[in-house]
């Protein structure tokens, strides 16, 4: 990992809330580049924790086609420029396995088991389920997949039988149900099937897209870990911060600033932004200023990122490699774990 990345990595997030028996399980779905909010909100947390637990990170391709039916061949395509980000941002497969949700054949079966445990009713009432249908504009014609693909993150997360998930806090109420279906397999069978597991959020609150509302590939409100410095200086200076701040004599606001959001994520001089907070406030400092500085911070993040994501596109064999040797792993484990909850639903007896 590259000295700029390290800067980045905060100190209370190299002291996570893990030990070496916890078990980490997180992924993407691929449905276009990761960006920043991902790097934030969990791809720092994974790489604190590499080499310290067992890891593993999956693409979740079927999950994808749960809102993306129509764009499967969009979704194919995206697998290895997901496998090129991790190995971009420091991820090593030596270390942490990464593996297709679709080639682990376990986790399909393990998701419609888990549905005869869980009502229609309870989807629905999942806040996380909820928000990202009113953001789609699903209304009531939701598709069957969409609804139940917390049920599918349950069977990711205990087919690994992680104990630790670092998420977002949009992503706790789907921690919150896989713990529900976790218990009722154990009360099936009796005994410890699976275990619970925690999420691990990340010190970053969540970060916002240059519009202010939520970073998305879909909106492309987000800045990709693959930007160029001169899209990064497009989004940065389009960035929304105090529309009450017309003049750098104005005192201006910085809750809400996306500018400041970025600045308190990724810049790792926190004293001196602290200080061009007071001097927002109090007036005698202009949004350009501040724009620049970020545009630097964020230059000095991706630039190597960008550079050793290119190095990596120019050997796709070694990329396709990396997916085949980590999903063959994750399979063994899956499958294993399939066999423990195919007992607790006395189907091989």
């Amino acid at each position: 990992m590259s000295a700029n990345i390290l800067a980045h990595t905060r100190a209370d997030e190299r002291q996570s809330h893990a030990d070496a028996t916890d078990v980490i399980l997180t992924g993407d779905r691929p449905t276009g580049s990761l960006h920043l909010g991902h790097y934030a909100g969990s791809l720092r947390s994974r790489l604190a924790l590499q080499g310290r637990c067992a890891q593993t990170l999956l693409i979740a391709d079927l999950q994808a086609l749960t809102d993306s039916s129509g764009r499967a061949a969009h979704v194919a395509r995206q697998v290895p420029e997901v496998v090129l980000d991790y190995l971009a941002v420091g991820i090593d497969p030596s270390q942490t396995t990464i593996a297709v949700q679709s080639r682990l054949s376990a986790l399909a079966e393990l998701t419609v088991l888990y549905l005869n445990l869980v009502t229609v009713a309870r989807l629905e009432r999942n806040p996380t389920v909820k928000a990202e249908v009113e953001l789609r504009g699903f209304e009531r014609d939701i598709p069957a997949g969409f609804l139940c693909y917390p049920v599918s993150q349950a069977a990711d997360i205990t087919g690994f039988r992680a104990t630790l998930v670092p998420v977002g806090d949009d992503q706790l109420p789907m921690i919150e149900q896989t713990n529900e279906i976790v218990r009722r397999v154990n009360r099936l069978a009796s005994a410890a099937v699976l275990p619970e597991c925690r999420a691990l959020l990340s010190s970053t609150p969540r970060l916002p897209g240059v519009d202010g509302r939520k970073a998305s590939k879909s909106l492309g409100n987000a800045i990709p870990l693959s930007a160029t410095a001169d899209e990064i200086r497009g989004l940065v200076r389009a960035m929304y911060t105090d529309p009450g701040h017309a003049r750098a004599s104005d005192p201006g606001r910085v809750e809400g600033n996306v500018v400041f959001a970025y600045l308190d994520a990724f810049d790792p001089d926190l004293t001196t932004v602290n200080e061009l907070k007071e001097r927002y406030r109090g007036g005698g400092l202009g949004d350009m200023a501040l724009k620049r500085r970020l545009e630097g911070v964020l230059e000095a993040l991706v630039a190597p990122i960008r550079a050793r994501r290119a190095e990596l596109a120019r050997d796709r064999a070694y990329v396709m490699d990396v997916l085949r040797a980590g999903s063959e792993r994750a399979n063994t484990t899956t499958q294993a774990v399939l066999r423990d909850v195919r007992g607790a639903f006395a189907l091989d007896t």
